[in-house]
């Protein structure tokens, strides 16, 4: 009797797991809901539904496996068709022990077949990501290729979301095997077509595309031609029907941007574009943000200005941001020596980083800096004595310390004269900073600050576009003021009742 009892609470208290363990949906599952909802947004028009798919499929690409990508091709496409056995022979073989418990019952519903466009690009995308995941960069490179033969022949506005995905995992299929310039001729040839069939999407991703193309090349020139005749983001950011897209391109545009200006000796606008693609970029692309502190930290050295200790020290990139740190320490001090051993400490670092040429412009910013030093602690000090205290190993240091010293009191750098006769550097007083013009140059940059994050804040705000509202015709016109009209006399009926 007591192990009765005893079964059947064992057995009330397994129930409820075991609905909770039967209502949640399996992966095949969601990769149909997906489907639907792709199929839904195609009949609709509707760009927001098939972007809400390309997001959960992001989120379910850990879970992909063969046989749960061979068993949603045979419920998306026809088996047998030319575009099934063109994915199935990208993917691994399908073992039956891992198929997944719904890929048994896709064979009932082969019945129902989708056939739009749409999910045939989906399709793609779906073997696409899975390939890369796996490290089948051979595969992903034929799959990508065939994904754009197939799309060039699509003039779909339903498409471009995923035609956007497309392109990006096109571009880091060839990059992954070394390959990236054989397809710069092909990806300006797809970003003509997105101009001319007015494909916004399409256009800024191959835009960046394209621009990452030239600079791992170095090829800043080309990268500037290219993105000075190009449409320019600022002007649709805030009109696209998909602005969650526009802004993470965006993001990638201002960093491509930065590190063009940056080349070109144009700092000022190199920080501004740095350090605006920081901000922007989300909390969760720690990767991308890492690399943007790190060229806004060299680009602010590169300017004279020291950057806060709070950026080196932002939550998960302490570790990253450690050799820009020391480099920081080294150029604030102005010790050419400590700048040296910090370079070759961390020469790999910068090397991969791309960084390396920059870090050594710095060198010119770090002799400067201890001249300055220099200058405010001794009214007067002997060529040679600077050369000491700068370190130079040149062959004849006090000739260079004094080329050194007149360049920077012709750039007004310090504040001396230099008696040639005497070999002396001779500092002038300092007098008070607020009779100067720096208090007005340091308010104006703020001003001008607030100012553009203001005109930025105008810009980015989002407002239905007047094209998705329904036109409204001339009867129905009548009965809305109709109906206005009665409701009006009504409350006035009303009021008068109470009074």
């Amino acid at each position: 009797m007591t192990q009765d009892v005893e079964m059947k609470e064992q057995a009330a208290a397994a129930a409820p797991s075991n609905s909770v363990a039967s209502t949640a949906p399996s992966t095949l599952q969601q990769l149909k809901e997906i489907a639907s909802l792709i199929e839904t947004g195609t009949y609709a028009r509707e760009v927001r539904r098939i972007l809400r798919a390309v997001r959960l499929t992001i989120s379910l690409r850990k879970k992909l496996k063969a046989s749960l990508v061979h068993a949603f091709l045979n419920f998306a496409l026809l088996p047998g068709s030319e575009v099934h056995s063109r994915l199935s022979s990208f993917l691994p073989q399908e073992d039956d022990h891992d198929m997944d418990v719904d890929a048994a019952t896709s064979t009932i519903q082969a019945s129902v077949k989708h056939s739009s466009p749409e999910l045939e690009i989906y399709c793609y995308l779906l073997v696409l990501i899975y390939l890369i995941d796996q490290k089948r960069y051979n595969e992903a490179k034929a799959c990508s290729s065939a994904s754009i033969t197939r799309l060039k022949n699509l003039n779909r506005r339903t498409i471009d979301v995923l035609a956007a995905r497309l392109y990006f995992y096109y571009s880091l299929s060839y990059e992954l095997t070394g390959d990236l310039s054989d397809i710069r001729g092909n990806l300006l040839s797809l970003h003509r077509i997105a101009t001319l069939r007015h494909d916004e999407l399409g256009q800024e991703t191959l835009l960046n595309l394209l621009l990452r193309n030239y600079l791992h090349y170095n090829l800043y020139d080309q990268a500037e031609k290219l993105r000075s005749k190009a449409p320019h983001f600022e002007a649709r950011s805030n009109q696209q029907a998909t602005p969650i897209c526009i802004h993470s391109y965006f993001c990638r545009y201002l960093f491509y941007l930065g590190k063009i200006r940056t080349i070109q000796l144009e700092y000022t606008d190199a920080k501004e574009s740095l350090l605006q693609a920081s901000r922007k970029a989300p909390a969760s692309a720690l990767g991308f943000r890492v690399q943007c502190n790190k060229w806004a930290v060299i680009v602010r050295l590169l300017l004279g200005e020291i950057p806060e200790r709070t950026v080196f020290m932002q939550k998960g990139m302490e570790k990253a941001l450690r050799p820009y740190f020391e480099l920081t320490n080294a150029v604030r001090i102005g010790d050419l020596e400590l700048f040296k051993n910090v370079a070759e400490k961390f020469s790999a670092t910068f090397t991969s980083d791309g960084t390396h040429n920059l870090i050594v412009r710095l060198r010119h910013n770090v002799i400067r800096t201890g001249l300055r030093n220099i200058s405010i602690s001794y009214s007067r000090i002997s060529l040679a004595d600077v050369a000491k205290k700068l370190r130079l190993d040149s062959p004849n240091p006090v000739a260079d310390a004094e080329s050194i010293v007149s360049k920077a009191i012709r750039d007004s750098a310090i504040d001396a004269t230099l008696d040639h006769a005497n070999g002396w550097m001779v500092s002038k007083e300092t007098g008070d900073i607020y009779s100067t013009n720096e208090p007005q140059i340091a308010f104006n940059s703020r001003i001008a600050f607030c100012l553009n994050m203001h005109n930025e804040a105008v810009r980015a705000l989002c407002f239905p576009p007047n094209s998705d509202k329904e036109k409204e015709s001339a009867e129905k016109r009548r009965e809305r003021q109709q109906l206005e009209q009665e409701l009006a006399k009504h409350i006035a009926e009303e009021e008068d009742d109470d009074f």
